[in-house]
C-alpha cells in the first residue's frame, strides 16, 4: 500500500512563504509524476504544479514565478516552495504520484490559510 505523508501546511499572512513537503513511501523507479493540487471550498481540485521523474515541470498559469516545485530521489519526497502568499492561495493542498503502473495515488491533504 503506498502511502504519502504530507506536511507544512499552515497559516500565513499575505506576502510570507510555506514550504510543503510529500514522502512517498514507493520507490522512486515505480514513480512516474509527482505533483500538488489544490481544492478550495466550493471549488474543484486543480493542479498547482508537477514534476516528473527526469525534472520536467509544469505550472498552473496562476503561481507561475511564485511557487517552485522540486524533488529528491534519495527520499522519494516532493516539494512545493510557496512565495508571495496571496489569499486566493488559500485551499486544501494534495500531493499526488503516478506509478509507472499507471496507478494515481493521493495524499490526506494539508491546508494552506493565507490571510489578507
Amino acid at each position: 500500500q503506498v502511502q504519502l505523508v504530507e506536511s507544512g501546511g499552515g497559516l500565513v499572512q499575505a506576502g510570507g512563504s510555506l514550504r510543503l513537503s510529500c514522502a512517498a513511501t514507493m520507490r522512486l523507479v515505480y514513480i512516474r509524476a509527482m505533483g500538488w493540487y489544490r481544492q478550495a471550498p466550493g471549488q474543484q481540485r486543480f493542479l498547482v504544479a508537477e514534476i516528473s521523474t527526469d525534472g520536467r515541470t509544469n505550472y498552473a498559469d496562476s503561481v507561475k514565478g511564485r511557487f517552485t516545485i522540486s524533488r529528491d530521489n534519495a527520499k522519494n519526497t516532493v516539494y512545493l516552495q510557496m512565495n508571495n502568499l496571496k489569499p486566493e492561495d488559500t485551499a486544501v493542498y494534495y500531493c499526488k504520484v503516478v506509478s509507472t503502473f499507471g496507478t494515481t495515488h493521493w495524499g490526506q491533504g494539508t491546508q494552506v490559510t493565507v490571510s489578507s
